[in-house]
């Protein structure tokens, strides 16, 4: 019985691992250009955003969580996810690279 506990558990945490390394392999990265606080907005020039089929440019994003508007600033490179939601262009994850 403990090792099919044990089992179980290793393949749980090679699951979970594996989602996010997949989940970090999807983040492009990017530069900072603009911070819109008021508009809850960023400016970013990034690579080819691969999941929108978009080749690298400067755009604006909208951000899903104001929140992260005080933890980023013009200059700094970021991985982000940007997902087009109603139309929109919405940053939904953004981390700094340090």
């Amino acid at each position: 019985m403990t090792t099919l506990i044990r089992n179980t558990l290793l393949i749980a945490f090679a699951l979970f691992t594996g989602a996010s390394a997949l989940a970090a392999a999807d983040l492009s990265e990017g530069e900072v250009r603009k911070v819109d606080r008021d508009n809850g907005k960023l400016t970013i020039k990034h690579g080819p955003l691969k999941n929108l089929d978009m080749p690298g440019m400067t755009m604006v994003f909208t951000v899903q969580e104001p929140a992260v508007l005080d933890t980023v600033k013009p200059g700094e490179r970021i991985r982000f996810q940007a997902e087009r939601i109603d139309g929109a262009f919405i940053a939904t994850q953004i981390e700094a690279v340090r």
